[in-house]
Parts: structure tokens; C-alpha cells; sequence
């Protein structure tokens, strides 16, 4: 039991596309709402996410650290020296240039963990082994190539198949930004039994009009309306 409560657990990929540009974080756990205190992504510049007894003041910290011009590994050992109970915490940064470093604090028990290599950070806390956190990142690897938010998707459910954490999981989130100030793609499943599952099908619900809504507000009246828009997309993908 941690001091502040009952200790739950989280698993989580971040990932840096070095192609696109795009940031993005697949993240799921017991309690409600994880998409809401765990993921911090700023455009063009970084991800910090922080997990295990979560202090969700240390994510725009990071992101902070990083305008002032902070590497990953500076930002990750500033942040921690800020954080008087980080042995409970789990953090992760990721910079513009692709750093990846992360940091499992000595309170995390049963598997906890992460894995870092350049533009991901796959990491866990109260596993039920540390496959979980090797599934996603081999899934991640072996997707190379394919957009960034269907590598973490992909991933993020390995890790569910690989075991997941200890007590289930039952909220899931799946936070990418491209260039704009705006997500991309800003999807949370709250409270479900198979949250994980539950964000794959609104994934897919919500994939055809990921462009649509990233390009309409500077072409409010070109794109036409939502439903005309898959109609073009589904023509285009017919010829």
C-alpha cells in the first residue's frame, strides 16, 4: 500500500516520429480517467508522462524545461530533483530531437520498469511481468514505417495481451499532436471493462475524419462537411 492510497498500476508507449514529426502517447490503467493526468505533449518540442503514484503538476514541468532548452536526460533529473516523493513516481520524457530517458522510482514494486531507445519509452509499473512492457516496445519496432498512432495503438494492446497489469485495466487514452497547437487525435475511454478494446473502436470510428479536422479550420468552407468528406475518401479508396 502506498502512503497516499491504494496502489494502482499503469502501462504506458510514447513514441517521437522522426518522419512526420508527430508526438503521441498510448496509455491505459484501472483508475478513471488516466488520459487526464498522465500524457503532456507539446508540438515540436517534447512528451513527459508521469504514472505510478502520479503527480500530474510534473508534466507541464517537463514540457516547460524543454522551451528553456533542456535535453530529455536534464529535464528527467531536474524534474526528479524538484520531487521530494519521486521514488513513487514513473516518468518519461522525450525531446524534439528524440532523447528518450525515463525513470522508475524505488517504490514501484512487483515488475516495474521501462525501456528506452531513440523516439520511445515503453514502461510499466505493478506488471504482471515485465512482458508487457517488452511487448509494446518489440510491437512498436516491428511497425516501422506505418503512422505513429497505429504503432502505439498496436502496441498498447500487445501489452494488454502480454498480461497488463495487476488488477485489470479499465481506462485507456491515446493522445498524438502533429504540427498543429491542436491534437490530432485526443481519444479517452473512461470506464470500461476492456477500455483497451473500447479505444480501438473509437479509433477507427474517429480515423477517417482525422484530417478533416485537422485541416477545416483554415478551410472552413472548401472541406465541406464531415459526412461529405468520408463519402470523397471512400470514392478515392474505391478508384
Amino acid at each position: 500500500m502506498h502512503p497516499f492510497g491504494e496502489e494502482f498500476s499503469t502501462f504506458a508507449i510514447s513514441a517521437r516520429c522522426p518522419r512526420s514529426g508527430k508526438l503521441g502517447v498510448a496509455i491505459s490503467t484501472r483508475p478513471i480517467a488516466v488520459g487526464a493526468r498522465c500524457p503532456f505533449i507539446e508540438p515540436g518540442l517534447g512528451i513527459t508522462v508521469t504514472m505510478a503514484v502520479t503527480d500530474p503538476r510534473l508534466g507541464p514541468l517537463g514540457l516547460n524545461l524543454m522551451k528553456l532548452g533542456y535535453s530529455a536526460q536534464r529535464t528527467l533529473d531536474e524534474i526528479a530533483a524538484s520531487d521530494p516523493h519521486v521514488e513513487w513516481r514513473q516518468l518519461s520524457v522525450i525531446d524534439r530531437d528524440g532523447n528518450a530517458v525515463a525513470r522508475t522510482g524505488a517504490q514501484n514494486k512487483d515488475w516495474s520498469g521501462h525501456f528506452c531507445e531513440p523516439n520511445m519509452v515503453a514502461m510499466g509499473n505493478g506488471l504482471i511481468s515485465e512482458r508487457t512492457a517488452s511487448a509494446m516496445r518489440d510491437t512498436f519496432r516491428a511497425r516501422e514505417g506505418q503512422e505513429v498512432e497505429d504503432r502505439l495503438m498496436a502496441a498498447l494492446e500487445a501489452g494488454r495481451d502480454a498480461g497488463g497489469q495487476h488488477g485489470g485495466q479499465h481506462s485507456a487514452a491515446l493522445l498524438v499532436y502533429g504540427s498543429y497547437p491542436y491534437p490530432l487525435i485526443d481519444l479517452r475511454v473512461d470506464e470500461h471493462d476492456e477500455p483497451i478494446g473500447e479505444l480501438r473502436r473509437v479509433l477507427e470510428l474517429y480515423r477517417p475524419t482525422i484530417d478533416y479536422y485537422a485541416l477545416r479550420p483554415a478551410q472552413p468552407h472548401a472541406l465541406g462537411g464531415e459526412a461529405d468528406w468520408i463519402a470523397a475518401k471512400e470514392r478515392q479508396a474505391k478508384a
